[in-house]
């Protein structure tokens, strides 16, 4: 059964090596009790990136269990419950398989998949290990982001049942590929309905009011 395992929050801290901000909130630690989860994320959560990491689209950082007892394999490791900076641990969900525009029911809450973690230097430092970016790249266990439908609370424990799947499918994995260049699944992404604004960026054109996408100049 697919289950939350942790909710996890963290502070924004000072650190040295968290690149040119100099502060960082990865450190996210799990939490008892139900904690409530708003449109921007959950109550009692930070982020100190805030250009790249306070995006509607960005509210919910969500990670498996069986992904991070596969890491804790390769690396040789102990790795707990929100280590690699996620709000939520989940087992029984195959996170990276998800379709962009998922929709899950989380204990009182409503989330939709948005997109891919992508790897920066900030998460690098974090983990200390030697070519970590590119290793976690490679392995394509990257995790998905999510938006806030419904606001509500969200413990350990709690069940997460997906609700909806869009008919046109593209994986969490499909868009971390459309991300790095493939041309192909970022104009199918483009047509999911209800995509974020910055997949729009990202793959080279702007919204126009009541016109639909076109080219950027």
């Amino acid at each position: 059964m697919a289950t939350v395992i942790s909710v996890n929050r963290g502070r924004a801290v000072d650190a040295d090596w968290a690149g040119r901000l100099g502060r960082t909130a990865i450190d996210k630690q799990p939490v008892a009790g139900p904690v409530t989860l708003r449109t921007r994320g959950f109550e009692g959560d930070e982020r100190a990136d805030k250009e790249n990491h306070d995006g509607l689209d960005h509210a919910v950082y969500c990670y498996a269990r069986e992904d991070l007892d596969w890491w804790a394999s390769q690396l040789g490791r102990e790795l707990r419950d929100g280590v690699f900076g996620e709000n939520l641990t989940l087992s029984g969900v195959d996170v990276n398989r998800a379709l962009i525009g998922e929709r899950w029911r989380v204990g009182g809450t409503l989330l939709e998949v948005t997109g891919p973690r992508v790897p920066c230097g900030v998460f690098r430092n974090w983990m200390g290990e030697r070519g970590w970016v590119r290793r976690f790249t490679a392995a394509e266990r990257i995790g998905a982001y999510l938006r806030v439908l419904a606001e509500g609370p969200i413990a350990a424990g709690d069940p997460v049942a997906i609700e909806y799947r869009p008919d046109v499918r593209v994986t969490v994995v499909e868009s971390f590929h459309a991300y790095h260049g493939d041309q192909d699944l970022m104009d199918r992404l483009l047509t999911v309905p209800g995509i974020g604004a910055d997949w729009y960026r990202i793959g080279g054109l702007v919204l126009c009011d009541g016109a639909g996408p076109r080219q950027a100049l």
